[in-house]
């Protein structure tokens, strides 16, 4: 009964302060601390807040003394879907991924696949971080893996 009432309660929270947009968090389980300000969902999490969806095995989400979250931490065949304030799309895959809203940044993690959608751009590496708030990536590759990025080219004609 109480770690339903602390569910509820972590999720009506999580619904109000997300900027103004609805967070939605399915899960096959759940363990709070609410002291600890800690949340960990298990088992084909998926998250979604506005048009960005995160999925993953695992996730722990990190919360302030205000019960406002300023850490996701996912793990675990990470899927994504995430737009930046200037209105770029990326779709991906990674197996660990780290997101800090207060910053807009995502950090991905180990065999990082990813595709700007509206440029068709594509950069697979083990580490590549997007700023969601002022539209820059990076990426960096592994001890034996480098950074690979793919650029689609319009010819002189106009075409791709």
């Amino acid at each position: 009964m109480i770690q339903l009432r602390f569910l509820t309660l972590f999720m009506l929270i999580l619904i109000e302060t997300a900027h103004a947009k609805e967070l939605k968090i399915i899960s096959k389980s759940f363990e709070g601390n609410e002291q600890k300000g800690i949340s960990t969902f298990f088992g084909d999490v998926q998250i979604i807040m506005g048009i960005d969806e995160m999925n993953a095995s695992k996730v722990i989400i990190y919360t302030d003394k205000d019960r406002s979250p300023y850490k996701y931490i996912a793990e675990g065949k990470v899927s994504f879907f995430i737009s930046t304030e200037n209105n770029s799309t990326y779709q991906g895959s990674a197996e660990r991924a780290v997101f800090l809203p207060n910053e807009g940044e995502y950090q991905f993690f180990k065999n990082v696949h990813l595709r700007q959608l509206n440029d068709r751009k594509q950069i697979d590496g083990d580490e590549v971080i997007v700023n969601t708030k002022d539209g820059t990536a990076t990426a960096k590759g592994g001890d034996k893996k480098p950074v690979i990025m793919i650029f689609n080219i319009k010819d002189k004609k106009g075409s791709k």
